[in-house]
């Protein structure tokens, strides 16, 4: 059985990442210990996607992923494999709401460009054969604006943030072809940065630019990785405020972005975070164009495992539409359920109890 991907976002759809199971912790413990091999790491980790494909299908959902259960981070095990980045373990680890971080980083080393032999194309390969028709395969991978976070980019390679962001902008070009010749058909691009540009906190580039002008550069660098993609290649963004252990980065509506990257970004559909009250209000909704990309409404959170009231939900999906038309929304989760290897504070079952909830309610609102 094949799947047209007409639909995508999907009315109920998800972010992607679920929680790593017992079974997995063990299993990356012992391989770095050099007690089973990274052949034998594999195959447990294969075993355990194919459980929770499985699972995703079960609950109804028509979009389903790996869970990112390959990676640690949601964003430096892709970029890590770039040419010209590298990964390595900080001094101290990044701020979140009273945690820090387990020490990670990525950076600007050489020349970047995408490597044809990045691991992520083999991976999905085998996702899309687990899969075997019976949904859409998503394949999910930070956004090309997340090279120019704090601490990235190297001045010394590139003194010129344009060359820069030339360099990102091929390198991604090349991967969503890559992506597209190893049968993906529904990608999802995950971008804290472009959600920081609109945090009243945010840190600006030692002063050398302004908040307009990094949002101009951002919606640049995406439209021009997106610049030539195939047609039947459904391509959406994930615009989140940080997610590591059920804790947050930072607060702020999507007000200052709005109406530049919300009107103009070449997207098919927005996933939002709209799970609390740091998220700010759906008037930034209104830059949205009419039948342009759908916005995927983050109401239900991933951060702990009580069900939202139905009622509530409606009310707010309703509230929404009066920004955007009911027949362009969507519904999902905030954000995954872990997007490091920790995972949020919740049990599995209250995971899958969540992802229910969500197709199940969208089939009330949309059916």
């Amino acid at each position: 059985m094949s799947i047209t991907l007409t639909k995508a976002p999907f009315r109920a759809d998800h972010v992607g990442s679920l929680l790593r199971p017992e079974r997995l912790h063990i299993a990356r413990k012992d391989f770095k210990e050099g007690t089973i091999s990274a052949e034998r790491l594999r195959e447990i980790e294969t075993e355990e996607i194919k459980r929770i494909v499985d699972k995703q299908i079960e609950v109804g959902l028509e979009s389903v992923t790996d869970g990112e259960f390959r990676r640690t981070w949601w964003h430096f095990d892709f970029l890590e494999h770039l040419n010209g980045i590298e990964g390595y373990v900080t001094e101290k680890g990044l701020t979140f709401d009273g945690v820090e971080t387990e020490r990670y980083n990525v950076r600007n080393t050489g020349k970047v460009s995408f490597n044809p032999e990045h691991p992520f194309i083999r991976d999905f390969i085998e996702l899309n054969k687990i899969v075997n028709g019976r949904a859409v395969a998503k394949q999910t991978i930070p956004s090309p604006n997340q090279l120019f976070a704090a601490g990235i980019h190297n001045e010394d390679v590139y003194p010129d943030i344009e060359d820069y962001a030339n360099d990102i902008i091929k390198a991604y070009q090349h991967a969503l072809k890559a992506f597209y010749e190893a049968g993906v058909r529904y990608l999802q691009l995950d971008d804290v940065y472009i959600a920081r540009l609109s945090a009243p906190d945010f840190q600006f580039k030692d002063g050398k630019y302004t908040r307009e002008q990094l949002i101009d550069l951002a919606l640049r660098v995406i439209n021009g990785a997106l610049e030539g993609k195939p047609e039947d290649l459904i391509v959406t963004t994930h615009l989140c405020r940080g997610n590591y252990q059920s804790t947050w980065a930072f607060e702020g509506s999507y007000a200052r972005i709005a109406p530049t990257l919300l009107a103009k970004e070449k997207v098919d559909g927005f996933f939002l975070e709209y799970d609390d009250q740091r998220s700010g209000d759906f008037k930034p909704l209104k830059y949205i164009p009419n039948g342009g990309a759908r916005v995927v409404l983050g109401v239900v959170t991933s951060k702990n495992g009580e069900i939202e009231d139905k009622e509530a939900v409606k009310a707010r999906i309703k509230e929404a539409s009066h920004f955007v038309p009911l027949e362009q929304l969507c519904l999902s989760p905030q954000c995954g359920f872990a997007s490091t290897h920790h995972g949020n504070k919740l049990t599995e079952a209250q995971q899958w109890e969540k992802l229910k909830f969500v197709v199940d309610l969208a089939k009330e609102v949309w059916e």
